[in-house]
């Protein structure tokens, strides 16, 4: 199953996709939930999920109800073709970012003449991003003022669905709704600045996260393993990677980032970037007007993004 927020003129709506016929489209979930006499459901993504967990059993109940033609006239839908969408939870209350490939370390630390450290080995370290900096599909994204060495990031995040303290890893592994790709933008001038203070990426990192174009619930994405991620930059192919190439399962990244904190439906986690998933490994960065396109196959679809280089802050350069 797969569900995303679509933007509207009255703000963002929860929505599950639905297959009619020859047709798909975006069916808005509250209004849906009530034909089928459940008054008060929420129409944010966040709520929906802390409402219903990581089974989803409405939006399960929706789709199967609308594609069979049982739903009620007032429900309302979007054409999957045409309508706009912003980040699957527009509001997560955590932006957690792992570090899980191994050849993504090697080669990023091998650039700054470092080796990878034990430690990176014992733990699935991770860093806190910026939760109130995401955006969605086709966003333009700004990047800090005067940055030389634009990037982006080639990952896939997980969608919690379920509130989480000091987890096991098998606990956390079923609290996740879903997963979708995750770019993790990156100014890596200013980055390799600030991290010589010791406290990670910092500006390097807070300004822009894309997430979508649209979640995906286990059941449908298949095996974590198997799936293969590709990144295109003004359609030339510049990334490819596994997810079955990390070293840490995502139970037990979970459970180590949640060791002693809670955490709730709706946060984010990010996987770290693929191997080969990002310019600076590759010793190519983006420029202004680049388009960046994360692909993930038919299930979690085509996630871009355009760079937008600053004179100033907040000013793009024309």
């Amino acid at each position: 199953m797969r569900l995303a927020t679509v933007l509207t003129a009255g703000g963002g709506r929860a929505a599950v996709w639905c297959d009619r016929g020859d047709s798909s489209e975006w069916v808005d979930l509250e209004t849906a939930a009530r034909s089928l006499g459940l008054e008060d459901y929420p129409s944010s993504m966040k709520e929906v999920l802390t409402r219903e967990g990581p089974n989803l059993a409405t939006p399960r109940q929706v789709k199967k109800e609308y594609e069979r033609g049982r739903a009620g006239d007032d429900v309302h839908s979007w054409p999957v073709s045409g309508a706009r969408l912003g980040p699957p939870v527009p509001d997560p209350g955590t932006l957690i970012d792992f570090y899980a490939f191994e050849e993504h370390v090697r080669r990023a630390r091998a650039r700054r003449g470092l080796e990878i450290v034990p430690e990176w080995f014992q733990y699935p370290v991770y860093y806190r991003s910026n939760q109130r900096a995401v955006v969605g599909q086709d966003a333009v994204v700004l990047f800090p003022a005067g940055e030389s060495r634009m990037d982006f990031e080639l990952e896939l995040a997980a969608v919690l669905g379920a509130v989480l303290e000091s987890p096991s890893p098998a606990d956390a592994e079923r609290a996740i709704a879903g997963y979708c790709l995750f770019n993790d933008w990156s100014a890596r001038a200013i980055q390799a600045e600030v991290m010589k203070v010791g406290l990670g990426p910092a500006k390097g990192k807070d300004f822009a996260s894309s997430l979508g174009p649209w979640m995906v619930t286990p059941d449908e994405l298949g095996p974590l393993g198997e799936l293969e991620l590709s990144a295109r930059v003004n359609g030339e192919i510049w990334s490819q990677g596994r997810i079955g190439d990390m070293r840490w399962r995502w139970g037990d990244m979970l459970a180590f980032a949640g060791e002693g904190v809670r955490l709730e439906p709706g946060d984010i986690f990010g996987s770290g970037t693929v191997g080969g998933g990002c310019g600076l490994e590759l010793g190519r960065f983006l420029e202004s007007g680049d388009v960046v396109e994360l692909d993930g196959g038919p299930a979690l679809g085509i996630l871009r993004g355009t760079v937008a280089a600053t004179g100033r802050s907040g000013t793009a350069d024309e």
